[in-house]
């Protein structure tokens, strides 16, 4: 049986069996989407990729990261079969998924390349991002509708690739951004993500705004709040405010909860963003 857990900002902590995952409150009340973000509860992997490790690219054994993509899809309803998964470098590609596309990356070989963002307009049809720290955006058009997922790292950020998503989807679908719900899910947050200044000037050069979103710790050494980088971008796109669901849980901070890049010294499993029109 599922059950709630904590609300997190209009994030949800759910279980089933044993596997525990994130939903978005406005997503869920939409009814128009199967989604969630997945923990690292609930898997088969052995340390340090325990347990639900979702990462077929890492050194974990394939056979137990697929048993493991099988319980998350169990807990989100969602076929194995049904699923599109994400080739993430850091740049600011938008990949149009089509039914064709199902299972490339998961079940079978996959022409998809360096494509950190995802989106479609066809139903059943499951996307995939990856994450151990880097910020998850969740696009849902409800007018449309319409589907999206970005992977924002720092550089991806810098690269605009949550505005870049929403242009593909106004100039694909038609998608109005006064009509798109947004989620940001769990990510390393700024009280854990301290980062150098050649960092800090690429957001210089990309934001005016850009010392909201740093706090000096020491002679070249800033505080960065990539939630926030991330939320004025959408909100300067033209997502309503209201329309932004924010995760408040920091990936790094709930090591026990997220598999974290930086708090588990690189040697992680990847966490998982899932969406799929119903």
């Amino acid at each position: 049986m599922k059950r709630q857990g904590v609300k997190k900002m209009g994030y949800i902590l759910k279980q089933k069996s044993k596997v525990k995952y994130l939903t978005i409150s406005s997503f869920e009340e939409s009814g128009l989407v199967k989604h969630g973000f997945s923990t690292r509860i609930g898997g088969f992997s052995k340390a340090p990729y325990d347990t639900l490790n979702l990462g077929l690219k890492k050194d974990d054994d394939k056979a137990t990261v697929m048993q493991n993509y099988r319980a998350i899809c169990d807990a989100l309803e969602i076929k194995l079969s049904d699923l599109v998964s994400s080739d993430q470098v850091h740049e600011n590609d938008v990949y149009l998924v089509k039914k064709s596309d199902r299972g490339k990356g998961i079940t079978k070989q996959s022409d998809i390349v360096a494509k950190d963002a995802l989106i479609t307009n066809e139903k059943n049809v499951a996307l995939v991002t990856y994450y151990a720290d880097c910020v998850p955006l969740f696009f849902l058009d409800t007018i449309t509708p319409a589907i999206g997922l970005a992977h924002a790292g720092w550089r991806g950020t810098v690269k605009m690739i949550g505005q870049k998503t929403l242009n593909k989807m106004a100039d694909v679908f038609g998608s109005n951004p006064k009509d798109i719900l947004v989620g940001i899910g769990p990510c390393i947050n700024k009280c854990c993500y301290e980062v150098d200044e050649p960092v800090v000037y690429e957001f210089r050069k990309t934001f005016n705004y850009w010392e909201k979103l740093v706090e000096k710790k020491s002679d070249n050494h800033w505080m960065l709040d990539l939630v926030l980088a991330n939320r004025l971008q959408l909100e300067n796109a033209g997502i309503d405010k209201s329309n932004i669901s924010i995760c408040e849980f920091c990936t790094s901070c709930r090591n026990d909860l997220f598999f974290s890049h930086r708090a588990d010294d690189k040697k992680t499993g990847s966490l998982a963003a899932f969406i799929q029109l119903i």
